[in-house]
């Protein structure tokens, strides 16, 4: 049966300075466990700490740019680009250009802060 979300609701997330977080899937908005979908924006000058997380991240940016950093590779996934990165791979984000990023991320499963493990 279908389900109308009507509305995300807005989380807090770790960075400097602080990005955006609407969260419409996942385990606040819905409780669900097996997927998340939120809308992220992130000011210019954002980054967060590094982390290996359980779950698949699928990222697609709508405005601006995202970096993405990897063990071996970096990316700067851009407007209308979009980026997997596999649970347990090492990754950070950041938005170091002058106009930020707006981006959708899905994570499967749902996002978790016990699952995401920054770096200290």
């Amino acid at each position: 049966m279908a389900e109308l979300i009507t509305s995300s609701t807005r989380i807090n997330a770790p960075g400097v300075p602080p990005k955006t977080i609407d969260e419409y899937v996942g385990r606040v908005n819905t409780k669900d466990t097996t997927l998340s979908i939120a809308r992220m924006r992130s000011p210019s000058g954002w980054s967060e700490p590094g982390q290996t997380p359980e779950f698949e991240e699928l990222t697609i940016v709508l405005k601006g740019i995202l970096h993405v950093k990897l063990r071996n590779e970096e990316y700067d996934v851009q407007s209308g680009q979009a980026i997997r990165v596999r649970a347990g791979e090492w990754v950070q984000y950041s938005t170091p250009s002058s106009e930020g990023a707006e981006y959708v991320a899905v994570c499967c499963p749902a996002f978790s802060p016990e699952t995401v493990h920054r770096d200290e």
